[in-house]
């Protein structure tokens, strides 16, 4: 038994999706109301929360490899929950600010993880990807007001990753031999700026989207009214602040493992044009 947890978020459905195409055996995909999480035809639904590790037992019954997002609880309690379960394998999503910026108080925590993961007794796989393409959708309620979209370093590129690449890594090291016991770290197949993407979401909903570059002050003050000041700016250095050479790097890691070029941030945004209209 595989358990897919976040298992319709962006990166979980698309495993779950990936994982029962595959025939990977049974599978069981963890969501905080299993009554609304529509997942696939043959997946069992199990509902739990991982802020609250006693309520796992059942989830975890039967369980012999796991995906697993970090912070989504109290990481030491989950992991122990999983091994007690009998769980052998533990693929963990982490962050490639663990490698870029380990000054960061969310690098910390990532590192953290990984860390009780090495030493839980429990094969693992982590994966340390960089920005997510997902993340645009922050512009979404903008995008469909017909607003100017607004954003910081608007020429920075950084390597995006479109989620379902994760998610076949996470495929892959979860089904195949040869990737326990290692860190992945994972990019999209070029750098893409703010403004592209922009521009990338306005070429599939067919319509212009305005844009316009703002200051790093102007965006750290929406930004820690909703986040907090020390998220704000680990946000802000991360995505143009403070970028270093690690940060920028394009890898091949996405096609290596999974034998399969990295998907576009384009391809995403086509994907996904509904969001935004």
């Amino acid at each position: 038994m595989i358990l897919v947890t976040g298992a319709t978020g962006n990166i979980g459905s698309a495993l779950v999706r990936e994982l029962r195409a595959c025939g990977a055996g049974p599978l069981r995909g963890l969501t905080r109301d299993a009554s609304r999480a529509a997942l696939p035809e043959g997946v069992e639904a199990a509902q739990g929360d991982f802020a609250v590790p006693e309520s796992l037992g059942p989830t975890l019954d039967g369980v012999r490899a796991m995906f697993l997002v970090s912070r989504l609880g109290p990481d030491a309690d989950v992991l122990t929950a999983a091994r007690r379960s009998g769980v052998e394998h533990v693929v963990l999503v982490s962050s490639i600010t663990v490698q870029t910026h380990p000054h960061l108080g969310a690098a910390e925590e990532n590192l953290t993880v990984e860390r009780l993961l090495e030493g839980s007794g429990m094969a693992w796989t982590i994966l340390r990807p960089t920005q997510f393409a997902s993340n645009a959708m922050m512009w979404a309620p903008s995008i469909r007001g017909g607003e100017t979209v607004r954003a910081p370093y608007a020429d920075t590129g950084l390597p995006t990753i479109h989620p379902a690449d994760i998610a076949s890594v996470a495929r892959v090291a979860l089904t195949e031999p040869g990737h326990q016991g290692r860190t992945y770290a994972l990019t999209g197949p070029e750098p893409v700026t703010a403004r592209q993407q922009v521009g990338a979401i306005a070429a599939a909903l067919g319509r212009d989207v305005p844009f316009a570059e703002i200051s790093r002050r102007e965006a750290r003050a929406r930004m820690a009214a909703v986040f907090g000041e020390e998220a704000a700016d680990a946000v802000l250095d991360v995505s143009g602040g403070d970028v270093n050479d690690e940060l920028l790097e394009v890898r091949d890691t996405v096609s290596r493992v999974t034998g399969a070029p990295g998907r576009s941030f384009r391809q995403w945004a086509e994907e996904n044009a509904h969001v935004f209209r």
